[in-house]
């Protein structure tokens, strides 16, 4: 579903007022248009609703009439008569009636609980619709605010906010509206069994508890708001610091971590404190608002008794009937607050939705298609910021089965054309095109089907390694994994570890070497088979001898490919069939590797430096495989084996 189709609903729920559109944004997903079988479950729930209040209010009068009738025999000497038989005393109106009491009760808890068990389909489909929305809208935002983001905070609010969706749909449903629809059933018997004083003074005790219950509920707004962000903040601490274990096991900083993830925990408990202490309060005022409206209810059934117009019946109905609204009537004050502050937890989630995506496909757009694949940038300029251009004016074409390399220093645009290349970010001018059609004009879908990437840092699913290698083509058979895992050569440690494909590669793929995760990601690509390849500096984080395999492995992957190469080492791009280089967003030499060296210029510059870096590497190596043979113990002249020994030492 694009971006521009999504329900109305959730544009209303952003609105400024919170409360009331929220609300009103949640009924299409309690109504789906789509969901018949759904509709019906909501009508079917809403009969139930009538039916179980209806025995709610039918209860206090049989226990009244049940009381009344055993007072009657009381009055009249017949409960104490010897020589009633069993059975008389059995089908006599008291028992009769109280066997109906306990019927009523067992029939008005069946049915409510009927109702909850057939609204729960809709309430968890509401829940699942919006939670399935918000996730879907937070990939079709821009790398730049994921950028700007914390993971840890982003996924706190959508775990909350699923939580207080759910909360909401459920309170509305099965406790707001059986509440409203019990109080104007109590008001009407009160009115019909007494007098309209019932109903008044039942009326202001209801007014002044809701009152109460608003004014508190906004005071504790804040204090809830507090805890949520310090919660968040404690949050993502604690996955920033585990994500970098190893950074803090490098500097010993454990106990600074601790320390800081304390402070963040110090605040949250604090903060709880105060919410549990701020709910204690608001509790004893209802409680108190209550009980003296209940009190000053039963006293006045104590004068109308009295005074005859009223039974002992009426006080025990009267009685029961307050206790039993108080439970509605408590979770309303209940719903009220957690309605509250879900909203408080879902602004996070609808702050999220209001966020524009950057890139979006333009409605009806077409999908590319990919006859040989080649790559053209006409005059690109692009800049992250305002003021602060990064490309200017770049101007290239990778022809269809080709390879070109893009190398220069850090900082001159090369790993922002991958992006562009993956629509990552729109151009801010000229254009990209691939066989001829804008970038802008084809689907994200199809543009990112045809182009396969091997990234500098491979991050891998928690799963296992077929996981991730089918990551590239989920409908891919076993065989084709395991062929792509053999053309990327890692078919041979799988095979060597005790799951084989089933191993798990931990997080981010940590429990791999450098060289491990890159062959994964090479098969992925493989197994995705892209007419397109990008190769942003895939073995520039590699020791010499793991960079030799993985460099051969992306040779048999590029062939017959078009392909773009962003390199920092230039030793692994000297096939390429042309060479960029880049300084200062702009090309500053092309051409192929022998034709650049001979010119003498930025790139033989960069060529010498790094062969100099890696002399430099090397003598350094053989001077510490030197120290070390120095530092072996002296062994006699006639030793055999010496000058072996002394040979294996240097090297």
């Amino acid at each position: 579903m694009s971006q521009s189709q999504k329900p109305a609903a959730r544009r209303a729920a952003v609105s400024s007022d919170a409360m009331f559109s929220t609300l009103r944004g949640l009924w299409p997903y309690l109504w789906p248009a789509d969901r018949a079988d759904l509709r019906a479950r909501v009508v079917v729930t809403f009969v139930l609703l009538f039916a179980s209040k209806g025995a709610t209010m039918a209860v206090p009068f049989l226990f009244k009439w049940a009381t009344d009738a055993l007072t009657a025999e009381v009055a009249a000497g017949k409960a104490a008569t010897p020589d009633v038989g069993f059975w008389a005393l059995v089908i006599g109106a008291p028992v009769a009636l109280t066997l109906a009491y306990g019927l009523g009760r067992i029939l008005m808890a069946g049915v409510t609980q009927l109702r909850d068990g057939l609204f729960a389909k809709v309430a968890l489909n509401a829940v699942r619709r919006l939670a399935m929305e918000t996730f879907e809208h937070m990939h079709a935002l821009s790398l730049r605010f994921h950028l700007e983001r914390k993971t840890g905070g982003l996924t706190r609010v959508l775990e909350r906010a699923r939580s207080g969706i759910e909360t909401i749909v459920r309170m509305l449903a099965l406790q707001l509206a059986p509440t409203i629809v019990e109080l104007v059933m109590v008001l009407g018997v009160l009115l019909f069994a007494f007098d309209w004083r019932y109903v008044a003074v039942v009326s202001a005790t209801v007014v002044l508890y809701s009152l109460f219950t608003y004014v508190a509920s906004e005071w504790r707004l804040a204090i809830r708001k507090e805890m949520n962000e310090s919660d968040t903040d404690a949050n993502t601490k604690a996955i920033d610091s585990l994500l970098n274990y190893e950074t803090v096991k490098y500097f010993g900083a454990e106990r600074w971590e601790t320390a800081r993830y304390d402070r963040s925990m110090a605040r949250y408990e604090k903060a709880t404190v105060n919410t549990y202490t701020s709910l204690a309060w608001l509790n004893a005022g209802q409680a108190l608002i209550f009980s003296i409206g209940l009190a000053a209810v039963m006293v006045m059934c104590v004068l109308d008794i009295r005074a005859g117009r009223q039974t002992v019946g009426s006080f025990v109905m009267v009685n029961a009937m307050m206790i039993q609204f108080y439970i509605p009537l408590n979770f309303l004050g209940f719903i009220y607050r957690e309605i509250k502050q879900a909203i408080v937890d879902i602004e996070a989630m609808f702050a999220v939705l209001q966020v524009a995506p950057e890139v979006t496909d333009r409605p009806g757009a077409p999908d590319l298609v990919v006859s040989g694949g080649t790559v053209r940038f006409e005059d690109v300029r692009f800049s992250y910021d305002a003021g602060r251009e990064i490309l200017k004016g770049i101007s290239f074409e990778v022809p269809a089965g080709r390879t070109v390399a893009i190398v220069g220093p850090s900082g001159a645009g090369k790993s922002t054309l991958s992006r562009l290349l993956f629509r990552f970010y729109d151009v801010s001018g000229g254009r990209i095109t691939i066989d001829g059609q804008d970038l802008r004009e084809v689907s994200q879908e199809s543009l990112r089907a045809a182009i396969g990437m091997v990234p500098q840092d491979t991050v891998l699913f928690n799963d296992t390694i077929a996981y991730n290698i089918r990551y590239g083509r989920p409908a891919a058979s076993e065989a084709e994994v395991e062929e792509a895992a053999r053309l990327a050569r890692i078919d041979g440690f799988i095979r060597a570890t005790p799951k084989g494909f089933k191993t798990e590669v931990g997080e981010r793929g940590l429990k791999l070497s450098g060289g491990e995760k890159q062959r994964v990601a090479i098969a992925r690509t493989l197994l995705k088979a892209p007419p397109i390849l990008v190769l942003d500096e895939a073995t520039s984080a590699l020791d010499s001898h793991t960079e030799k395999e993985i460099q051969d492995a992306l040779d048999r992957v590029s062939e017959g490919r078009t392909t773009l190469v962003i390199a920092h080492r230039l030793s692994t791009v000297v096939s390429a069939d042309e060479i960029l280089v880049l300084a200062d967003g702009k090309v500053a030499e092309r051409g192929c590797h022998a034709e650049l060296l001979a010119k003498g210029g930025l790139y033989a510059a960069l060529w010498n430096r790094q062969r100099e870096a890696e002399d430099a590497a090397a003598v350094l190596a053989r001077a510490q495989a030197e120290e070390a043979l120095e530092a072996l113990p002296a062994r006699h002249p006639d030793e055999e084996g010496m000058d072996e020994e002394r040979v294996r030492a240097v090297g």
